[in-house]
């Protein structure tokens, strides 16, 4: 048995509970903080919005899921299994290739059930601070706080030797900027706050974004809402064929907002338009974290970090899980958590500091000369493969072949393949065994 630390994880979603489950079985004593009162994240679905629709106040109230009521995932139940714990059909649930979120969120419970992690979790338990305090025994004291009434809140400090950061990704909307947008007199929000499209009933409205949200919800709204205008950059992953709608329209992105409710875009149209939907993604947010500058955010950017996970000069008694995105998140998250576990039992060791800081930059470096943007420094769209293969070796676990082309970006196409309705019309199963079958 290697090393047992007193480990703290925050955040009961996805890569909390695997990560718990890793630490779990490489033997450290694990203690997660959840400030929901059940498991699940992102997947565990609030109908309550926040008070201010664009995310924009920093005092308001947090909603953490994003979900809205018709979501189905956007990749296979296949591709969200877990190596020993398969995403399986069951009859009294959701069956479909691509299932709704609450059969997400009860294939995460099952999980948390089937490898005893509820024990291990502190449910309604907020974490506020997470702060080194002693370097040389690598103390971090993470303060919690709980609601005793309405008003009153208690907070509580502990010291743990390790901690694992879990919190999340699509909490804290990221919001488009352009001349206007605070004098405007409509109805703005971001598609973190969207649940249902009966309010958009014979109103015009401006999405911005093409991605997975925006596209949903433009399906979701178009036949209620008297136009729908979409906004967005020539850059965007393009989803939806504006064809197959009446009253749907492509635009450039917005160039600016009067208020008198006209919304001009770059291209020189011009709507007078009841809504915007900003469908602008999120930006990561580690309020709670303390470490004297060690760890930032710069324009979507946590780093210094390792391989996306440790940051050098705090490896490895702190990391993160999770981060990463345009990419099969769960199989990413899973060995995430299996090395982290693994190293700070001491069967795998990490580089030197220097060592780490050099990759890091390197890294940067590599992501300068292409033209990639800063904030997309936490996308695997580009290099999942090596990447989730170069995890699997650093634990000692050896991927099929058939991982070399089974990534995000391969789904990608095949969604392109099979148009807008393709959660329906494309048989995975059939193009995952064809590719398992010729390695």
């Amino acid at each position: 048995m290697g090393q047992s630390y007193n480990v703290a994880v925050i955040g009961a979603g996805t890569a909390g509970l695997v990560t718990a489950r890793e630490l779990q079985r490489e033997g450290h004593r694990v203690t997660v903080f959840e400030k929901a009162n059940q498991v699940g994240g992102t997947w565990l679905y609030d109908s309550l919005v926040e008070s201010d629709l664009l995310g924009l106040d920093p005092n308001r109230e947090i909603v953490h899921s994003s979900l809205y009521k018709s979501l189905r995932t956007n990749l296979p139940r296949q591709v969200m299994s877990f190596l020993d714990y398969p995403f399986v059909k069951r009859e009294s649930g959701d069956t479909r290739p691509f299932p709704g979120h609450e059969e997400v969120l009860r294939f995460l419970q099952d999980f948390a059930r089937a490898f005893g992690l509820m024990e291990l979790i502190r449910f309604g338990h907020e974490v506020i601070r997470v702060e080194l305090v002693d370097v040389v025994s690598h103390d971090w004291v993470v303060e919690s706080r709980t609601r005793e009434t309405e008003s009153r809140w208690e907070s509580k400090e502990e010291v743990f030797e390790a901690v694992v950061i879990c919190n999340g990704k699509n909490t804290e909307p990221k919001v488009a900027e352009f001349p206007g947008r605070d004098t405007w007199p409509g109805l703005q929000m971001h598609s973190h706050n969207y649940r249902t499209p009966e309010q958009f009933e014979n109103k015009i409205v401006v999405l911005i974004g093409n991605g997975p949200s925006a596209t949903d919800i433009l399906r979701e709204i178009s036949p209620l809402a008297k136009q729908v205008h979409l906004a967005f950059r020539g850059s965007d992953i393009k989803l939806i064929n504006l064809k197959n709608y009446d009253n749907a329209w492509p635009h450039s992105p917005i160039e600016c907002a009067h208020e008198d409710g006209k919304v001009v875009f770059q291209d020189g149209s011009i709507v007078e338009a009841d809504v915007i939907i900003h469908c602008t993604g999120y930006k990561f947010h580690l309020p709670f974290l303390k470490s004297n500058g060690i760890v930032t955010v710069d324009d979507n950017r946590v780093g210094p970090l390792y391989k996306h996970i440790f940051p050098p000069s705090l490896a490895p008694w702190l990391s993160f899980v999770g981060l990463n995105y345009r990419a099969l998140v769960f199989r990413v998250i899973e060995l995430q958590a299996i090395w982290v576990a693994k190293v700070l039992s001491g069967k795998v060791k990490l580089p030197t500091q220097e060592a780490m800081a050099a990759s890091v930059e390197e890294f940067y470096e590599q992501m300068e000369k292409a033209g990639w943007p800063k904030y997309h420094t936490h996308s695997l769209q580009n290099d999942e493969g090596e990447y989730a293969s170069w995890l699997a070796a650093q634990s000692d676990i050896r991927p099929p072949k058939s991982w070399e082309e089974i990534t995000f970006f391969s789904f990608v196409k095949g969604i392109f393949g099979h148009g807008e309705n393709f959660r329906d019309t494309w048989d995975v199963d059939k193009w995952i065994q064809e590719i398992e079958s010729s390695d």
